[in-house]
């Protein structure tokens, strides 16, 4: 009887993604016919030339397939961490296994739709035929000159990894983890093209990779539910409210960026304006099933909506935005996205601000998350000290500030202004962050999950920092190497020409230096538990260890005769900055000089818990000791009673 039922659903399942591959054939073949048939039009409003009918056809076909097999990825991946209840050894269990092999599969099929998109977008880009393009033997040269081409390279190189641990690893944690590089994976190809080109690239390049995100994470967690016949719970139905909201949120910024005065006769606006239609409604349906704790639209309609809205997307990125067809491109317009007519000064500082949504709006969430929790214990009767809190929001703050004032407009065009935000990013707001105690705070407020209920963000956050990765990335040398090692090869290399030429590649060294600096302070004054921390005096050690490490970084700045990433900086071309090589001997000095600040306030930091320490330390003694004198009073009390018991016999 049970394998009856067996194998019925398996018949069902096995039908049910027959019919979605059909569904999804036609509506490649659908995003194939748009652009065979708007192609010579397309490539005439561009102005570029038309590589004929096999490019025009298959350059939006394979960005939709590609696209939807890195969504269908990220949403198996997040469905498996979500929904999955392991087994102490860390396996998943058989229902998560199911999504499991569907993530194994679609993750190879990616690797491979990447890897063919990466001639065909050459041949788009240059507009030569791909036949011609294979067999002149300039593919290489092609592919330099076209940034969505490159892009699909790290699609590939980054979906490789995953594709291949996908088949050696079935643990909870191997999931978590690939979920970093299939991020990856799926941004790399929307920070390119429309939204990385032209004015007020900077607003798009952020808005794009939440956008991008939120999309594929939506599209993914309807499609593989419905594939796999996974009924969402609530931690998966609000993962679809979140990813909804940024994606309709974010989406509007991009189509108020790229429409000019929100015109839209082109064939860009209606399909923006189709593929908004469509994530809202899914998203206005998750938002009241969610509230009425009804099913959630999650079956085949919310999935083929969101299909729907990717195909379109897809067809919108072989377009030049209508923004971009009539504006006179200035070299400010193509390296930073705005202008910087004046030189910085404290005032222009303060005042400049392009707010970026990205790192600005997580910073403000993290700042009210914080306090929501702080709020809720002291609400249950529970004390949590004011100084972890000051420290947090106080580090929230500084993130905003730094990556969203002119701290970040000056210092994406000049070195000197970079090298301070470098420097807040890597050693200051990581300190204060650490002090804030967050994974502690988390632990204490979080509800654990009851019996025969899924595993919930407690057990998620207590496997994390109980995994090797953790203990790994977390362990004081391991960190000490990263954090003192990163500026050499980010600044010293290849590597800082092609990250500063880009406002992905600012966002890219932010959240770097951000991550290597709370890396390192955690295993030094980190209140959170999880790394093997060394003495005191070894961690006092390891903090005076650092400062040779960064001076030297910065005199080897001060004292270098060639710039680095002069391309950029000559390209950019300022009129107020006299010398290139003169403001990078500042950020040499500017690097050097500001290591001081932040080591004095972690000495502080931690000669206050080692003191506090020792005091737990002499009272926990005290306590020992008065326990072992009140046992020898008492043994000789029962020693004297037992020798008058027998001298009275």
């Amino acid at each position: 009887m049970d394998s009856d039922v067996a194998r019925t659903s398996s018949v069902r399942t096995a039908a049910l993604a027959g019919g979605f591959v059909a569904v999804l054939v036609f509506v490649a073949v659908a995003v194939a016919g748009y652009g065979l048939v708007s192609g010579p039009r397309r490539y005439a409003e561009a102005g570029n030339p038309y590589p004929g009918a096999f490019v025009s056809a298959a350059e939006p076909a394979g960005y939709f397939i590609a696209s939807l097999l890195g969504a269908l990825c990220l949403g198996a991946l997040l469905l498996v961490v979500v929904t999955a209840r392991p087994e102490s050894d860390g396996l998943i269990d058989g229902p998560a296994f199911r999504i499991h092999l569907v993530a194994e599969r679609v993750s190879l099929a990616w690797v491979l739709a990447a890897a063919a998109m990466v001639v065909i977008q050459a041949s788009h880009d240059t507009g030569v035929r791909a036949g011609a393009l294979l067999s002149s033997g300039a593919v290489f040269d092609a592919i330099g000159v076209s940034e969505m081409a490159r892009a699909w390279i790290v699609v590939a190189v980054f979906a490789l990894p995953v594709a291949i641990t996908l088949r050696l690893n079935t643990r909870w944690l191997g999931h978590a983890v690939l979920l970093v590089p299939t991020v990856i994976g799926v941004v790399a190809t929307a920070v390119t093209g429309n939204a990385g080109e032209g004015p007020d690239h900077d607003y798009a390049t952020s808005a794009a990779i939440v956008f991008a995100v939120a999309v594929a994470g939506l599209t993914g967690l309807k499609a593989v539910a419905a594939l796999t016949r996974t009924s969402p719970n609530r931690a998966v139905q609000v993962l679809q409210v979140g990813f909804g909201a940024l994606a309709v949120t974010y989406g509007g910024m991009l189509l108020y960026l790229l429409l000019p005065d929100w015109t839209f006769g082109s064939d860009f606006a209606r399909l923006g304006l189709i593929a908004g239609a469509l994530v809202t409604v899914v998203w206005l349906s998750d938002c009241w099933s969610l509230r009425r704790a009804l099913p959630p639209f999650a079956g085949t309609a919310g999935a083929l909506a969101m299909v729907a809205a990717v195909a379109a997307i897809a067809a919108m990125a072989g377009q030049i935005a209508p923004r971009f067809l009539a504006h006179r491109f200035t070299g400010w317009d193509v390296f930073l996205g705005y202008q910087l007519p004046r030189p910085p000064t404290v005032a222009s500082v303060l005042t400049l601000w392009r707010f970026d949504s990205l790192l600005g709006t997580a910073g403000v969430v993290l700042a009210l998350a914080y306090l929501a929790a702080y709020v809720r214990l002291r609400h249950n009767g529970n004390a949590w000290p004011v100084g972890r809190l000051v420290a947090w929001l106080a580090g929230c703050v500084s993130l905003v500030f730094t990556t969203s004032s002119g701290v970040r407009a000056y210092g994406s065009a000049v070195f000197s202004m970079h090298m301070a935000e470098h420097m807040i990013l890597n050693m200051f707001i990581p300190v204060l962050l650490v002090m804030g105690g967050p994974v502690t705070l988390a632990l204490r407020v979080l509800p654990s999950a009851g019996k025969e209920q899924p595993p919930g963000p407690r057990e998620w956050l207590t496997w994390l920092l109980h995994s090797r990765v953790t203990a790994f990335f977390s362990n004081p040398i391991i960190a000490f190497v990263l954090f003192v090692g990163s500026p050499y090869v980010v600044y010293f290399t290849p590597v800082f020409n092609t990250l500063i030429r880009y406002h992905w590649g600012h966002e890219f060294m932010a959240v770097h230096f951000l991550i290597v600096g709370y890396l390192f302070y955690w295993a030094i004054i980190g209140i959170d538990p999880g790394p093997r921390r060394l003495p005191y005096p070894g961690r006092i050690g390891l903090l005076f260890a650092v400062m040779p490490f960064h001076a030297f970084f910065g005199i080897a700045l001060m004292t270098m005769a060639e710039p680095v990433g002069q391309t950029f900086y000559r390209s950019l071309n300022l009129p107020w900055l006299p010398s290139i090589i003169a403001d990078q001997h500042l950020g040499g000095g500017i690097a050097w000089s500001l290591t001081e600040v932040p080591v004095i306030i972690v000495i502080v930091a931690l000669v206050t818990q080692w003191a506090r320490q020792d005091r737990k330390d002499a009272s926990r003694g005290d306590r020992h000791a008065d326990s072992d004198y009140a046992d020898d009073d008492l043994e000789a009390y029962n020693a004297m009673l037992r020798e008058l018991s027998r001298m009275r016999r």
